[in-house]
């Protein structure tokens, strides 16, 4: 994938963040008594990736602990099926759990629990995903299992069956999840008739007709070895990795001939769920906006740091940085709210999710697109500078733990094909300045389209008409 988003120039990249694996050498004053120098080793573990001879990249790193996660990052969601075997590559992680050629579920379930390990997998549009918390001396083991999961997986017909009703079962769940049904609401009318429009569960309908013939073309067509990460953190010694990698990957198919990548268009429109039973109202408003290696997608983060999130269980909310908080805050406007950047490889989401009174609806609505205007137009250094800071806190949050790092590892290399070091994404955060934020802003915000998903008692909620030209009020 296209790597432009994040390449800073050779020269800015060394004036920034120096050789983050050499050694900071601590000045001695010569009149000293002492003739040593000092060293001061830069805690920044390296990101080490290498390439299997059938295009699986392995990439890892160690910081020394007991502990590790592994896991396969595989470039296949729900975005690489069709409107017919939808909620496959779902499906297929229910299954990978239930049993192989060499072990049966009771056998694998056993052997991770004897190793005291966690074993687990998620799906989402474009990637799917299977890990492995465990010792760091237990890594071997782990891999071992993970290449059975993904290789050898019996998908027997009454596991099949099983697990169908338990996916059923699941879907009921969602439904009662109000803000995962507006997301995908709001996939379905902004990517209308598009492969990212549809839900990653797929309809009622293809569940119970999904059977072992469409589970086996999704693994054939898909589980290549280009579209495989094998990613891990923790106590990791990448030659080991790369050599457990080989052995067990190594014959994994080179080539993959499907559409890599099925287009998906941004559609500005809305749906609609009235339903005055409901207490409440859960609305979600997007504009499109870049895919992960877009030059845009880092303002665009700012963008979304500097409207924020608020909770009316938060302190303090007439005195937060994000002045949308303070103004709902104030007028007691919603319940909650956070905004959101989802990216996509070549499209994403940039909006705002919000929970609301009925009363209160249109209002909230108001000061929203307000404040999305004014980031257009007048938005200051000093809040640009605040949003930035706290942007790299929560990444530098976000990445505590083997976990989380593991995930960050396997997620960049699909998106990137690499992994970016911190002190360069921080760099160029640091690039960022108010002008920069108003012209990205009115880029993607101003005059456009947006789109919109509405459940609830949402009778207050103004017409799309009105909605769209909200996006376009003149400019000061």
């Amino acid at each position: 994938m296209a790597t432009s988003m994040l390449r800073l120039g050779r020269s800015l990249v060394r004036k920034v963040i120096g050789d983050v694996t050499g050694r900071i050498q601590i000045g001695i004053n010569k009149h000293q008594s002492t003739q040593a120098a000092t060293q001061a080793i830069l805690n920044v573990p390296e990101t080490k990736v290498t390439t299997l001879e059938n295009g699986l990249r392995v990439a890892s790193e160690d910081s020394g602990i007991s502990t590790c996660t592994v896991g396969l990052w595989i470039d296949a969601g729900s975005r690489y099926e069709n409107q017919m075997n939808n909620g496959t590559a779902h499906f297929l992680e229910h299954m990978a759990f239930k049993g192989t050629k060499k072990r049966s579920q009771l056998d694998l379930e056993l052997e991770i629990e004897n190793m005291g390990a966690h074993l687990n997998a998620y799906t989402s549009r474009e990637q799917t995903v299977y890990y492995a918390k465990a010792f760091s001396k237990d890594l071997p083991r782990a891999v071992e299992i993970l290449a059975d999961i993904i290789q050898n997986s019996t998908l027997g017909e009454a596991e099949i069956e099983r697990e169908r009703g338990v996916i059923l079962r699941e879907m009921q769940e969602v439904e009662t999840n109000l803000q995962e049904v507006v997301f995908d609401y709001l996939h379905a009318t902004a990517y209308h008739n598009t492969a990212l429009g549809r839900t990653i569960l797929g309809p009622t309908e293809n569940i119970k007709s999904i059977n072992r013939n469409d589970l086996v073309e999704y693994i054939t067509t898909h589980y290549k070895g280009p579209r495989i990460v094998l990613a891990a953190a923790g106590g990791i010694a990448h030659e080991e990795l790369h050599d457990l990698a080989k052995y067990h990957f190594g014959n994994l198919p080179p080539t993959y001939e499907g559409e890599t990548l099925p287009p998906c268009s941004f559609t500005g429109s809305e749906i609609r769920v009235h339903d005055d039973k409901m207490p409440l109202a859960h609305i979600a408003i997007s504009v499109e906006a870049v895919g992960w290696s877009h030059p845009d997608t880092i303002p665009l983060m700012v963008a979304n740091t500097l409207i924020g999130n608020w909770d009316r269980s938060f302190g303090g909310g007439v005195n937060l940085s994000s002045k949308l908080a303070q103004i709902t805050c104030h007028g007691n406007l919603c319940h909650s709210f956070q905004s959101f950047n989802t990216c996509y490889t070549d499209t994403g989401l940039w909006g705002l999710y919000m929970v609301c009174e009925p009363n209160t609806v249109e209002e909230m609505m108001h000061f929203v697109q307000k404040e999305w205007i004014r980031l257009c137009t007048s938005v200051t250094e000093g809040e640009v500078a605040r949003a930035k800071n706290l942007l790299k806190t929560n990444m530098l949050l976000q990445l505590d733990g083997s976990t989380p790092i593991c995930e960050d590892i396997g997620r960049q290399m699909l998106c990137y094909n690499r992994r970016i070091p911190l002190p360069e994404l921080e760099a160029r955060i640091d690039l960022i300045d108010a002008q920069t934020i108003r012209d990205v802003c009115t880029k993607y915000i101003y005059n456009k389209s947006p789109a919109v998903a509405a459940v609830g008692p949402i009778g207050q909620l103004p017409e799309y008409e009105k909605i769209h030209s909200g996006m376009n009020w003149l400019r000061k």
